[in-house]
């Protein structure tokens, strides 16, 4: 594994990544890994998220206890991709995917900004209380 290049996320986009910068945007909030509910249709279209993980959530750390096999074991599994970018507004507001696709900053607690892979959870982003 190559060590990343610094603020690379300030000097690419997401489509000029590569496949290691990508997952590292991951703060591993565990969001995405909760099931969602769509109501409405259109621009009256609203998505709820709910307290259900997925049975591979570890609810302590917020990462996939199968991340490699997550797509084999979870077949609705949520990948995000290059290819659907513009569905990332689905994604929670703290969520680096969606704060790089919006032309936004990272947030100070973002590991690759902090440095600290447990800043996520110092800053209490984490999605707690999860069953």
């Amino acid at each position: 594994m190559k060590e990343l290049q610094p603020l690379f996320w300030k000097n690419k986009s997401l489509l000029e990544m590569n496949e290691e910068e990508w997952e590292s945007l991951c703060d591993g909030c565990g969001k995405c890994c909760y099931q969602k509910y769509l109501r409405g249709h259109g621009q009256h279209k609203r998505i709820y998220f709910t307290r259900i993980a997925c049975d591979l959530l570890n609810l302590d750390t917020g990462k996939c206890s199968d991340y490699a096999n997550r797509f084999k074991q979870i077949p609705d599994c949520t990948k995000l991709t290059k290819k659907n970018l513009p569905d990332f507004t689905w994604l929670p507001r703290t969520c680096a995917y969606r704060l790089l696709y919006e032309n936004k900053p990272l947030f100070d607690w973002h590991p690759l900004i902090s440095g600290d892979p447990d800043s996520v959870k110092k800053a209490n982003i984490l999605m707690t209380n999860g069953v």
